[in-house]
């Protein structure tokens, strides 16, 4: 894999993994910033953001399991 794909797919995971660590802390530390959501909304954005950082996690594991940066770059 070319080291700009692999860079911006690693960059890409990461990006959502902060995103997801940020919705989730939101989510429990600041509940009141949440407004007029109901519960079940409460309940479905804290799942939507472990979701997405579970996600994130497997797309980071795997670029790095398949592709690490150490191998030689294979062109096409």
């Amino acid at each position: 894999m070319k080291i700009e794909l692999y860079d911006m797919l690693m960059s890409q995971a990461l990006s959502e993994k902060d995103k997801a660590l940020l919705s989730l802390n939101l989510l429990s530390e600041y509940p009141a910033g949440i407004g007029d959501h109901s519960t079940e909304d409460f309940y479905k954005n804290a799942n939507e953001a472990l979701l997405m950082l579970v996600d994130a996690n497997d797309k980071i594991a795997v670029l790095q399991k398949y592709f690490p940066k150490s191998k030689p770059v294979i062109n096409e």
